[in-house]
């Protein structure tokens, strides 16, 4: 059993080669054309209609002897977040490269995760029958711009033409120098050349290398004449590690995708790493949350298939879930898994729906919306009946536009997109309430303390008295709203990076009359400790005071020499600020709320041949006039204004 991603820039044909490959094994009858819609893997509608992946999806082949569970992922970056969830359940991955392009933005970003990660990986150079394309440009490409050791496969003829071939290599020459960079004993033998290495044991290091992610074998083809997929296929099944895990140990598998059936059912996608989940059994996940799986089906063959249980190493479909989130553990989390390997997005927009009286829908259909992305992330504005969602780019608002009205009936339209921003505390303060006093109205003692935290650290929090002193539920109900109330700032951006300690607390026991009824007008209640910690911890984080900062972008942008006059005025005005410069490239810093301008004006600014690559980079203070965000709630920073509509209910 082998769990494959398919991976690569946008319109590097990764959709096609699932096809082709689908189609060798004999899945299929018939290929699918992007450009028609009629893919098996690409079933919105949006995806038909734009010739791009946005969900990930899952289909099965076999090749020999292994069963290759197949996820081809997104493209564009816009939706980075289906790709991260597809690498946790990864065993190898190939990563699709145009023969015409090249290495593009996005290859450098997906390689450079799979690296980081230790995620073993083919090269898959696609496009070969095009007019332009290239060989030994390409593998030169991927050793300078990826950087990783490429190792060659074999040789192309009919470069450029429908006729384009792809001949593996059946000799050593090619990969005794490259192999014996990595392996000290194959160097000594090589330099010392008393006798020929066999070509067996070559082809075992390149098994080996590949496999601890130190090798990346190189194959050229086409998905639209089939030319080397054949090799692919030959490279997959031997290069590769399969799918290890006992099935009859301890439970333990990853959640990494979530749909919603034609009943509304929720189904959840999982990869089993260990142990053996069976149809009626009852699951346990974070928060207390359970749920029994009435049916399970596995990918086999190239559909879903009903089956009794799930084993460790396969993916498979589960229903009855109905609490289950994306990233959820099933049975024991993983030891060392990697969490967050994309930056969360950096951008949000408000939803408006074109007729008014659909806001309560509209408000369902993008809390499903969110358990499918985790990092479309919903911000609802009561006050004013709003509700924002969180982007990585402008692409997104079509498809979240296209979902709601196919699925849910909803047209709705955006607001302008704005920047997402943080605060961190700059200081330290404190604050406290005294239960029993006349100023403060709930049945609740509460101190806190604020300060700063390390870069990165979100947000801590401690005790400073004994866990005797507050029944544990009151405890809970005040580190849950500390860290809800954080999500609004002083100027209502989220606050991050900060340490907040519990200094002094209280309550009244519970207090009953004579014939045993509970008195809550005398008695302490999770509410009193929700209702008075926003008040504490807002005085106490004014004191502090807080310093608002706006996410910044690593940029890389590749252009024509003679065009780099143009372009820096351009940057300087947009707020980037370059770091190092060669001829034909630039790269440096720029405000992430500046990318989308820099992307619309590159094209006419480099006559087209500009290549821009964007990530995620660091916050930085923000320069200029402070933005501030509306908030959301009755602002406990006006102690009048939220009194009056936060009231003790007994």
């Amino acid at each position: 059993m082998l769990n494959l991603g398919i991976l690569a820039h946008v319109d590097a044909g990764k959709t096609s080669l699932t096809e082709r490959l689908l189609y060798a094994a004999g899945v299929i009858d018939e290929i699918g054309s992007v450009d028609d819609g009629s893919t098996q893997t690409d079933s919105l509608d949006l995806e038909r209609r734009r010739g791009i992946t946005i969900k990930s999806a899952v289909v099965s082949f076999a090749v020999g002897g292994t069963t290759v569970n197949l996820i081809d992922t997104p493209g564009h970056p816009d939706f980075i977040a289906e790709v991260e969830r597809v690498l946790s359940v990864l065993d190898g991955a190939v990563l699709v490269i145009s023969a015409v392009e090249g290495v593009q933005a996005q290859t450098r970003v997906l390689m450079r995760t799979l690296r980081r990660l230790g995620i073993p990986t083919l090269v898959f150079v696609n496009k070969i029958d095009r007019r332009g394309a290239r060989y030994d440009g390409i593998l030169r490409e991927i050793s300078e711009k990826l950087p990783v050791v490429a190792v060659p496969m074999g040789a192309t003829a009919g470069l450029g033409t429908r006729a384009a071939s792809f001949t593996p290599f059946d000799g050593s020459a090619n990969l005794l120098e490259v192999l014996a960079e990595q392996n000290d004993a194959l160097l000594a033998a090589y330099v010392d050349g008393a006798e020929p290495i066999p070509y067996a044991r070559l082809r075992a290091e390149l098994v080996a290398q590949t496999g601890q992610a130190l090798a990346h074998p190189v194959f050229f083809g086409s998905a639209i004449t089939g030319a080397g997929v054949d090799a692919l296929m030959a490279g997959i099944e031997e290069l590769l590690p399969t799918a290890q895990g006992d099935p009859d140990g301890p439970v333990s598998g990853t959640v990494f995708k979530v749909e919603r059936g034609d009943a509304g059912e929720k189904i959840a996608y999982v990869r089993m790493f260990s142990g053996t989940v069976r149809a009626r059994d009852r699951l346990s996940f974070e928060d207390g949350r359970q749920g029994k799986v009435t049916a399970i089906s596995v990918f086999d063959g190239g559909t879903a298939v009903r089956g009794p249980e799930v084993a460790a190493g396969r993916i498979a479909r589960l229903w009855g879930l109905a609490d289950v989130r994306i990233g959820d553990a099933i049975g024991l989390p993983r030891k060392g898994e990697a969490q967050g390997h994309f930056a969360p997005p950096t951008l949000e927009t408000v939803v408006v729906p074109r007729d008014p009286a659909c806001r309560g829908a509209l408000h369902v259909a993008l809390a499903q919306l969110a358990e499918q992305d985790p990092l479309i992330g919903l911000r609802q504005d009561d006050l004013r009946q709003e509700v924002s969602v969180s982007l990585y780019g402008e692409v997104q608002k079509e498809v979240i536009q296209a979902t709601l009205q196919n699925d849910f009936g909803l047209d709705v339209a955006f607001r302008e997109t704005t920047t997402i921003c943080i605060e961190r505390p700059i200081g330290g303060g404190e604050a406290f309430e005294l239960i029993g006093t006349d100023s403060n109205p709930f049945l609740a003692t509460v101190g806190l303390r604020v300060e700063p935290g390390p870069a990165g650290s979100g947000v801590e929090f401690r005790l400073e008295v004994e866990l005797g002193s507050l029944p544990y539920s009151f405890m809970r109900t005040i580190e849950e709203t500390v860290r809800e109330t954080l999500r609004q700032g002083l100027r209502g951006w989220e606050v991050q990076d900060c340490v907040v300690t519990l200094t002094r607390s209280g309550y009244w026991a519970r207090q009953s009359h004579s014939g045993g009824v509970f008195d809550k007008s005398m008695s302490s209640t999770a509410g009193d400790f929700r209702n008075l910690t926003p008040l504490v911890l807002m005085s106490a984080l004014n004191r502090a005071g807080t310093r608002v900062f706006e996410p910044m972008h690593r940029f890389r942008l590749e252009l024509p020499a003679d065009t780099l006059g143009p372009v820096l005025p351009v940057l300087a005005r947009l707020g980037a600020v370059p770091l190092s410069r060669v001829p034909g490239l630039v790269e440096g810093e720029i405000p992430a709320a500046k990318v989308h301008e820099l992307e619309r004006l590159l094209p006419g600014l480099t006559r087209g041949e500009g290549v821009l690559e964007c990530d995620f980079h660091r916050y930085q203070p923000v320069r200029g006039p402070v933005p501030e965000r509306p908030r959301t709630d009755h602002n406990p920073l006006n102690r009048k204004e939220y009194l009056l509509h936060v009231v003790r209910r007994v």
